[in-house]
C-alpha cells in the first residue's frame, strides 16, 4: 500500500507544472466581466499585456494586471527567468462565492441580489 502511494507521489511530481503563476481569489467583481478583459491578453507578451491593462477602461483591468505582474516577479525570483522572455500562456476566471443580498420590494417582495465574485488565475510561459 506505501509503495503504491510512494509512486502515485512521484508521479504527480514529475508531471506538475512548472511555468510561473499567480492567483488572486475573491475578488468582487462578476467573472463574466473579467473574461472580457482577459480574451484582449491572452497570448501577448507580459510588457505588452500590461500596457494595454493600464489603458483598458474596463473594472477589471486592475485586479488581472496586478496579478500579471504578480507571475511575472514570481518567474523571475523564484525560477530565474527573464521578465522579457514570457508571454501570458494561460488566463482564465473562475466563480468564486457569490453574496447574497436582498431588496426590498412593494407589497412585502423581496428581489434577491447576487455579488458575485472571482478567482483570477494568470499562467505565464517562455516564448518559444
Amino acid at each position: 500500500m506505501a509503495r503504491n502511494t510512494k509512486l502515485k507521489a512521484a508521479r504527480i511530481a514529475e508531471t506538475k507544472d512548472r511555468r510561473p503563476r499567480a492567483c488572486a481569489r475573491y475578488i468582487r467583481i462578476s467573472p463574466y466581466k473579467v473574461r472580457v478583459v482577459l480574451d484582449l491578453v491572452r497570448g501577448k507578451k507580459v510588457n505588452e499585456a500590461v500596457a494595454i491593462l493600464e489603458n483598458c477602461s474596463k473594472a477589471g483591468a486592475e485586479p488581472i494586471k496586478k496579478v500579471i505582474l504578480s507571475a511575472a516577479a514570481n518567474a523571475e525570483h523564484n525560477l530565474q527567468m527573464n521578465v522579457n522572455d514570457l508571454y501570458v500562456a494561460e488566463c482564465y476566471a473562475d466563480m468564486g462565492p457569490t453574496l447574497k443580498r436582498m431588496q426590498p420590494m412593494a407589497h412585502g417582495r423581496g428581489f434577491r441580489i447576487l455579488k458575485r465574485t472571482s478567482h483570477i488565475t494568470a499562467v505565464l510561459d517562455v516564448q518559444a
